[in-house]
Protein backbone atom coordinates (compact mmCIF):
# COMPACT_ATOMS: atom_id res chain seq x y z
CA UNK A 1 0.00 0.00 0.00
CA UNK A 2 1.42 2.96 -0.98
CA UNK A 3 1.93 6.11 1.59
CA UNK A 4 -0.28 8.73 -0.20
CA UNK A 5 -3.33 5.94 -0.01
CA UNK A 6 -2.78 5.59 4.11
CA UNK A 7 -4.99 7.22 6.47
CA UNK A 8 -4.01 9.12 9.38
CA UNK A 9 -4.59 6.93 11.61
CA UNK A 10 -2.54 4.57 9.72
CA UNK A 11 0.10 6.86 9.17
CA UNK A 12 -0.04 7.25 12.94
CA UNK A 13 0.71 3.61 13.62
CA UNK A 14 3.16 2.95 11.23
CA UNK A 15 5.09 5.81 12.54
CA UNK A 16 4.68 4.80 16.53
CA UNK A 17 5.72 0.95 15.06
CA UNK A 18 8.67 2.30 13.38
CA UNK A 19 9.70 4.68 16.26
CA UNK A 20 9.22 7.14 13.47
CA UNK A 21 12.85 7.68 12.07
CA UNK A 22 14.48 4.96 13.97
CA UNK A 23 13.48 2.08 11.82
CA UNK A 24 13.56 3.07 8.37
CA UNK A 25 17.04 3.41 7.49
CA UNK A 26 18.58 1.33 4.99
CA UNK A 27 20.67 -1.20 7.38
CA UNK A 28 20.26 -2.61 11.13
CA UNK A 29 16.85 -0.76 12.00
CA UNK A 30 16.98 -3.06 14.96
CA UNK A 31 19.69 -1.59 16.09
CA UNK A 32 19.01 1.99 15.66
CA UNK A 33 15.44 1.37 17.49
CA UNK A 34 17.39 -0.30 20.05
CA UNK A 35 19.69 3.01 20.40
CA UNK A 36 16.75 5.34 20.23
CA UNK A 37 15.25 3.36 23.55
CA UNK A 38 18.83 3.54 25.37
CA UNK A 39 19.20 7.21 24.74
CA UNK A 40 15.39 8.00 26.05
CA UNK A 41 15.92 5.93 29.46
CA UNK A 42 17.25 8.35 31.05
CA UNK A 43 14.87 11.09 30.39
CA UNK A 44 11.47 8.51 30.17
CA UNK A 45 11.83 5.61 31.86
CA UNK A 46 14.71 5.54 34.46
CA UNK A 47 13.04 8.12 36.48
CA UNK A 48 10.17 6.20 37.26
CA UNK A 49 9.42 3.73 40.24
CA UNK A 50 9.56 0.12 38.94
CA UNK A 51 5.80 -0.33 39.63
CA UNK A 52 5.23 2.67 37.08
CA UNK A 53 8.10 1.46 34.69
CA UNK A 54 6.06 -1.96 34.47
CA UNK A 55 3.08 -0.21 33.94
CA UNK A 56 5.08 1.50 31.19
CA UNK A 57 6.16 -2.22 29.88
CA UNK A 58 2.76 -3.07 29.47
CA UNK A 59 1.53 -0.20 27.59
CA UNK A 60 3.84 -0.29 25.23
CA UNK A 61 3.22 -3.63 24.96
CA UNK A 62 -0.31 -3.53 23.83
CA UNK A 63 -0.21 -0.73 22.23
CA UNK A 64 2.95 -1.97 20.06
CA UNK A 65 1.65 -5.27 19.68
CA UNK A 66 -1.57 -3.58 18.04
CA UNK A 67 0.86 -1.35 16.11
CA UNK A 68 2.82 -4.12 14.61
CA UNK A 69 -0.15 -5.81 13.75
CA UNK A 70 -1.32 -3.47 11.89
CA UNK A 71 2.34 -2.50 9.99
CA UNK A 72 2.46 -6.14 8.91
CA UNK A 73 -1.03 -5.36 7.26
CA UNK A 74 -0.29 -2.30 5.37
CA UNK A 75 2.79 -3.60 4.98
CA UNK A 76 2.52 -7.11 3.62
CA UNK A 77 5.02 -8.57 5.42
CA UNK A 78 5.30 -10.55 9.00
CA UNK A 79 7.24 -9.06 11.21
CA UNK A 80 8.74 -5.99 9.09
CA UNK A 81 12.39 -4.89 9.88
CA UNK A 82 11.32 -1.22 10.01
CA UNK A 83 8.91 -2.61 12.80
CA UNK A 84 11.58 -1.60 16.06
CA UNK A 85 8.63 -0.78 18.79
CA UNK A 86 9.53 -4.42 20.01
CA UNK A 87 12.99 -2.91 20.37
CA UNK A 88 11.63 -0.04 22.51
CA UNK A 89 9.92 -2.61 24.64
CA UNK A 90 12.76 -5.02 24.67
CA UNK A 91 15.55 -2.94 26.12
CA UNK A 92 13.01 -0.97 28.57
CA UNK A 93 12.38 -4.28 29.85
CA UNK A 94 16.25 -5.23 30.17
CA UNK A 95 16.54 -1.91 32.20
CA UNK A 96 13.24 -2.50 34.39
CA UNK A 97 14.82 -3.49 37.95
CA UNK A 98 17.52 -0.88 37.77
CA UNK A 99 16.91 2.28 39.61
CA UNK A 100 20.11 3.66 38.35
CA UNK A 101 22.70 2.62 35.58
CA UNK A 102 25.51 4.70 34.29
CA UNK A 103 26.09 5.84 31.07
CA UNK A 104 28.68 2.37 30.41
CA UNK A 105 26.10 0.32 32.09
CA UNK A 106 23.46 1.58 29.83
CA UNK A 107 25.53 0.90 26.36
CA UNK A 108 26.21 -2.68 28.23
CA UNK A 109 22.77 -3.50 28.53
CA UNK A 110 21.99 -2.11 24.77
CA UNK A 111 24.52 -4.18 23.77
CA UNK A 112 23.48 -7.62 25.77
CA UNK A 113 20.13 -7.08 24.44
CA UNK A 114 21.02 -6.60 21.02
CA UNK A 115 23.14 -10.10 21.61
CA UNK A 116 20.12 -11.68 22.67
CA UNK A 117 17.70 -10.28 20.16
CA UNK A 118 20.25 -11.41 17.04
CA UNK A 119 21.17 -14.98 18.37
CA UNK A 120 17.53 -15.99 19.47
CA UNK A 121 18.81 -18.30 22.09
CA UNK A 122 15.80 -20.84 23.54
CA UNK A 123 12.63 -19.85 24.21
CA UNK A 124 12.90 -16.24 22.02
CA UNK A 125 13.03 -17.40 18.51
CA UNK A 126 9.95 -20.25 19.68
CA UNK A 127 7.74 -17.34 20.96
CA UNK A 128 7.52 -15.91 17.69
CA UNK A 129 5.17 -18.36 17.15
CA UNK A 130 3.15 -18.32 20.11
CA UNK A 131 0.87 -15.64 19.42
CA UNK A 132 -0.94 -14.16 16.31
CA UNK A 133 0.36 -11.04 14.78
CA UNK A 134 2.32 -8.26 16.75
CA UNK A 135 1.84 -10.11 19.87
CA UNK A 136 4.71 -12.49 18.89
CA UNK A 137 6.58 -8.99 17.21
CA UNK A 138 7.01 -7.86 20.76
CA UNK A 139 6.88 -11.50 23.19
CA UNK A 140 10.20 -12.14 21.90
CA UNK A 141 11.92 -8.91 22.42
CA UNK A 142 10.08 -9.08 26.21
CA UNK A 143 11.99 -12.06 26.69
CA UNK A 144 14.82 -11.23 25.15
CA UNK A 145 14.93 -7.86 27.33
CA UNK A 146 14.62 -10.51 30.30
CA UNK A 147 17.56 -12.59 29.80
CA UNK A 148 19.80 -9.28 29.06
CA UNK A 149 18.44 -7.96 32.30
CA UNK A 150 19.55 -11.42 34.30
CA UNK A 151 22.92 -10.79 32.76
CA UNK A 152 23.15 -7.01 32.99
CA UNK A 153 22.35 -7.82 37.31
CA UNK A 154 25.35 -9.95 37.10
CA UNK A 155 27.58 -7.43 35.44
CA UNK A 156 26.26 -4.68 37.75
CA UNK A 157 27.65 -7.03 40.80
CA UNK A 158 30.63 -6.76 39.38
CA UNK A 159 30.89 -3.55 38.14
Amino acid sequence: MGKNTLSVTDKIILNTATLWIAGRGPKAPGTWGSLVAMLMAPFAFLPLSTGYRSIVLGAIFVLGSLAASRAETLLGKKDPGCVVIDELLGLWTTYLFFPQLSPLLLFIGFVLFRIFDIAKPWPIHASETWLPGGWSVMLDDAIGGLYAAICLGIVKFFV
